[in-house]
């Protein structure tokens, strides 16, 4: 067996970046910023009013608190509109509504709540003195020309998006997401969700392990379910490293196994079949197919057929190196791990190998600690457990983890 940061590194090592591309900021979701971006605008561009109300000169409103006072309309400042045609004077007030520029000679707004309009509509009366700036956003206040606005690496989430937009920028260059194609092939499997025959089970680990490509922020292909045949397969994977970044299969990796899979790989790719010393998940296969199109150099990932084991490879393995492909930091590649208190112990034995166990994570308030329990069998088949876990509590070789002891946890999720 070969350690876990081995094998993490012998695949890291070959999940290389795309170069990066420009795409339309809609497009961007979830990718990696490739460039720096400082703006070159001012934001916002004019002062204006954050709230509905009235512009005034903030003098003209002394005493309002104690003694409404009534200042004469002169116009009316809609958002889009250049302003007012003559300034705001002394015992004037304009009308504006949120996100109009401020008029000239205002320097302060009074929320209409605050007031009160006369029948005619001629005057208004002001009910609460307020200071200058009162309700204005600044020119500017948020963003500078010459502001660093996003950093290259920079994850872009939709607020990011919303930022460039602000700047005016329409496209911006990124490291694309990858391709992944999800293959299955054997024909003991079913997929149609037809009546199992005799030695049959069904194919449940393609749609897992798609669902998770696509949780995971990447784009997931269906390279569908292939039958035992050596052409097949070939074609069908050479097929996907054409359309594919990268490619993940499941079963036919374990020592001892003569699969088809295992064969074609072997004639089409460069792999490596590894055994891990971690449970579940020990057997990997990993290496490349080259492109014919481009000469790019294809990851495959190679997952064990149990279906806990496949998710627990790709949680290890594909998440990171994908992660990698895709320009991510490589101090983010993995989950979020904290260290979690045992509810009770976690049970494994000395096998020379470190264990996910799958467990229920929570925090606790009173004591301001995460805690962990199992969420069930711990069987490499036992799906169950793995759907009531929210994390993989890492377990060093040893003997049971007993309850109230620390253990380090990854978190599947929030």
């Amino acid at each position: 067996m070969i350690e876990l940061a081995e094998a993490r590194g012998f695949v890291l090592a070959r999940c290389v970046g795309a170069e990066a591309v420009v795409v339309p900021i809609d497009e961007a979701l979830d990718c990696v910023i490739a460039e720096s971006i400082r703006s070159v605008e001012q934001v916002p561009p004019f002062a204006n009013t954050a709230m509905d109300g009235f512009a005034v000169r903030a003098a003209d409103t002394l005493g309002a608190d104690d003694r409404p006072v009534s200042l004469r309309i002169v116009g009316t400042v809609r958002a889009g509109m250049s302003g007012l045609d003559t300034p705001v004077g002394v015992g004037d007030a304009a009308r504006i509504m949120t996100g109009a520029p401020l008029p000239p000679g205002a320097d302060a707004v009074v929320m209409v709540e605050r007031t009160e309009l006369a029948v005619d509509g001629s005057t208004v009366l002001v009910r609460s003195e307020v200071p200058v700036g009162n309700h204005v956003r600044p020119s500017g206040d948020d963003i500078e020309p010459g502001d660093l606005v996003l950093e290259a690496g920079t994850v872009l989430t939709a607020a990011h998006l919303g930022v460039l937009a602000t700047v005016g920028m329409a496209r911006v260059s990124v490291i694309p997401r990858p391709r992944v194609g999800v293959i299955s092939t054997g024909d003991e499997l079913v997929d149609d969700g037809s009546p199992l025959g005799p030695g049959q089970i069904r194919d449940s680990n393609r749609l897992t392990l798609r669902s998770l490509v696509r949780s995971s922020g990447f784009e997931a292909i269906d390279l569908g379910l292939v039958r035992d045949d050596e052409s097949a397969i070939e074609a069908a994977l050479l097929a996907g490293v054409e359309r594919c970044d990268a490619l993940v299969t499941t079963g036919g990796v374990s020592m001892g196994d003569f699969d088809f899979i295992k064969v074609v790989l072997d004639r089409i790719g460069e792999m490596r079949w590894m055994q891990i010393a971690i449970k579940p998940a020990k057997p990997l296969a990993f290496g490349t197919i080259t492109r014919s199109s481009d000469g790019v150099a294809v990851p495959v990932f190679g997952l064990p057929g149990n279906p806990v084991s496949s998710m627990v490879s790709f949680e290890l393995f594909c998440r990171p190196g994908l992660r990698q492909m895709s320009g991510i930091n490589a101090n983010f590649l993995d989950r979020p791990s904290v260290m979690a208190l045992a509810d009770e112990p976690l049970q494994r034995r000395v096998d020379g190998k470190t264990h996910f166990a799958r467990v229920w994570c929570h925090y606790d308030t009173e004591t301001a600690t995460y805690r962990v329990r199992s969420s069930g069998a711990q069987g490499s088949h036992h799906m169950a457990s793995m759907a009531a876990a929210n994390a993989l509590a890492v377990l060093p070789d040893g003997a049971t983890i007993q309850a109230g002891t620390a253990v380090r946890v990854l978190l599947l999720a929030p």
